[in-house]
């Protein structure tokens, strides 16, 4: 007997204020068992998308206009408080890194580790696990 599973995509908002990052990171992601609801190019753009979308999890840019990644976190927590953050970040920084799991972020990728790292920051987010690259605080 044969016993089909539905297993269903995380559904994922993308924010980066670096377009090419934006549709690479989409088609990465679009590949496995994702699903990109929607991008945004600056925090406020993150929170009003999240309000509106629902995802499971942001993936969020750290450098970004009008709100930076980590000055959306509270609002975007705020608006939808099970949503789960992880940062994709060229930002190598400690401090940095320290300060976005202290606003209330599960991850922390360098982008320069994306193709390594992100797929299990984002599983683990979404069950409510921390992971962050290596040398990240």
């Amino acid at each position: 007997m044969r016993r089909d599973v539905c297993v269903s995509k995380i559904r994922v908002l993308l924010a980066d204020d670096n377009n090419d990052m934006l549709e690479y990171v989409r088609g990465v992601l679009s590949a496995g068992r994702y699903e990109v609801v929607g991008t945004a190019n600056d925090g406020q753009a993150a929170v009003d998308a999240a309000a509106r979308l629902l995802p499971d999890v942001a993936v969020l840019d750290v450098s970004m206009p009008i709100l930076n990644g980590i000055q959306a976190v509270k609002p975007l927590k705020k608006i939808h408080p099970t949503i789960k953050i992880v940062f994709l970040s060229v930002d190598r920084d400690p401090d940095t890194c320290q300060a976005a799991l202290d606003a209330g972020a599960l991850g922390y990728v360098f982008k320069s580790r994306l193709g390594r790292d992100l797929f299990t920051a984002i599983d683990s987010a979404n069950e409510g696990r921390r992971f962050v690259s290596d040398g990240c605080g």
